[in-house]
Order: structure tokens, then sequence, then C-alpha cells
């Protein structure tokens, strides 16, 4: 990798796995450097761009599509776009759609003749859900690609699981990608020296993986998984939400397999960031409604069989 080219890190991991915790993590630590970050959404609503949490980044915000697909001209554009402001930032960080196979992203940065001379992909960085993932690997070839394709591997959530289960979630990773250091964290908690300026992409390596690998043959999603967004211009009742968005999930946690939100709940001066996956949910305060904002509650689920008239109705229900 030559030094006139902008290393660029690839976040990625199934759907709930850690990958904005551990952007935020990168963002917030004290390292001196500035990074524009590129965020990727499977959906028509963002959410993502809001649970970023350094301010004085650059973020710049693709949805509506998976960045290996329907965006990846987007993604093109707006690499080329930075490359001309040089010298306002060390490194970029793209996190993924956690439905994106890594393969077609990989390959902007061979491809296009201009994002080649101008950027070099640094690593591949996987975050896993230890609790969940042995489950994905069943009905998801998304969650093996982005493993097998991992230049770094966070095997994350090891605190909601046992020693045993984390030995069985490593062996089983182990079998899909030998090469890879695998580091076992909880909400992503790790030296940043361990998946920064790796330069760890090995385009032999990654060829043997997969021959056809600089082809731009593409690639198709699970046509069951959907993603649904509602916006609710009107404040929340918090009991009403929390009581609500439970049931939901301990009756169709199983087929949610990724919820979010950015919620306005009434009386409060904050944002509330919501986030799930499966049933697994939790929820904390993020940054003040500052003066002028327009607030409003922003709510995405990512899954099967959803039903969307039920959802919409029971979100707008807990309106204050």
């Amino acid at each position: 990798m030559t030094t006139d080219r902008i290393p660029v890190t690839v976040l990625t991991g199934y759907l709930g796995a850690g990958k904005t915790t551990l952007l935020n993590r990168i963002l917030s630590e004290t390292h001196g450097k500035k990074y524009a970050v590129i965020v990727n959404e499977f959906g028509e609503v963002g959410i993502d761009n809001e649970l970023v949490v350094n301010a004085d980044e650059e973020v710049f915000e693709m949805n509506n599509g998976c960045i290996c697909c329907t965006v990846r001209g987007d993604l093109i554009r707006i690499i080329e776009g930075l490359m001309k402001r040089k010298g306002r930032f060390d490194s970029i960080l793209i996190e993924t759609t956690g439905l994106a196979d890594p393969a077609p992203v990989a390959q902007t940065f061979f491809v296009d003749d201009d994002v080649r001379a101008r950027a070099s992909l640094d690593s591949i960085v996987t975050v896993v859900d230890a609790r969940h993932v042995l489950t994905r690997l069943t009905d998801s070839h998304e969650a093996e690609e982005q493993i097998a394709f991992a230049d770094v591997l966070l095997l994350n959530k090891v605190d909601l699981v046992t020693a045993d289960e984390v030995a069985v979630v490593e062996r089983r990773i182990r079998t899909i990608n030998g090469y890879a250091p695998v580091h076992k964290t909880t909400r992503c908690g790790i030296d940043l020296d361990q998946v920064l300026d790796r330069r760890a992409f090995d385009l032999n390596r990654i060829l043997e993986i997969e021959p056809l690998f600089l082809s731009e043959d593409e690639h198709q999603h699970d046509d069951a998984i959907k993603s649904v967004s509602f916006v609710l211009n009107r404040s929340l009742d918090a009991e009403k939400f929390q009581r609500w968005i439970g049931s939901v999930l301990r009756e169709k946690g199983v087929d949610i397999l990724r919820s979010k939100g950015i919620l306005d709940f009434a009386g409060s001066a904050r944002r509330h960031v919501y986030q799930a996956v499966h049933m697994l949910m939790d929820g904390a305060p993020g940054r003040p409604w500052a003066r002028g904002d327009t607030r409003s509650s922003k709510l995405v689920f990512i899954g099967r069989n959803l039903d969307v008239d039920a959802l919409r109705q029971g979100f707008e229900n807990c309106a204050a």
C-alpha cells in the first residue's frame, strides 16, 4: 500500500452484531485522526447515521438499498468526491448494512480505476454475534460470506453466552475462516490497533475463496427478508411504547432479525435510542433535542413475515 492512497476499513457483520458499536468506539477514542464515515442501511428511513456519536466526523448516508447492490454506484461517487478533498481526513470507514455480502464492496477498490488509484482497502473487519451466529449460518449466505472475507474477526457479545458456547462458535468460525485473528469482545471493547491500519487485505487469499471475485456478477439476497420503516411526528408515551414493543418482540421476535429507532418520548429533552436483536432489547438516552429540531420518532424493523399494517398501527397507538 503506497502512502499517497487513503486507507479504507470496511466494518461488516450480520444485523445487530455490533458494527455501529465498534464504529462509535473508533470515533470516540482519543487517537488524533480524522475519519470520513460512510454508513449504509437496508430500508427507506435512515437510523444508523443518527447512532454515530461523533458529530465532528463527516458521515455520508446511503439508504434504501444494499451497498453491494443498488447503491454501489453511490459508494463509488462518494469515494471519488472524498478523494478531491484529500487532507481533510486520514482514513475512510465504511459500515455496511447487516445484509451486505462484502465481496462486491471490496470489488469497488479494484474494478473502478479512479477509486483504485486513490484509495486502498486496508482490511475487512467482521463483527460476529456470539449468541445468534450459529442460527444465522444456517439461514443466511451473507453471514457466512462476511466471516469468510474477514481480515479481522470480533466475536462479540461473549458476555451473553457461556464459555463452552463461545468455544463452539469459535470452532465453527474457524472452519469458515482460519486466517483472520479472532478477538473475543463485549460491546466491541478492543484495542483499536487490532482493527485499524492493519494492511491486512490480501487479494490472493480472496481469489482462493472466490476465483470470480474481480468479476462484477450480481448477488442475490434472501427475498424473504424485508425492511419496514415508520415515522411518527407526534411524541410517544414511553410506557405505552415499552409495553407494545415488548409484546411485539415476545410474540414475533424469532422473525424480527433487527429493530432500531430514534424516538421522541413526551417530556424528555433527549432522543431515546432503541435497539433490539430478536427478543434482546436495549434502550438509552441519546443526544439532546436541539433548538429548531423537528422532533419525530423513527422506527425500523428488518425480518421475515412482518405484518406491516399491525406494526404501523401499534406504533401509532403509542402516541402520547
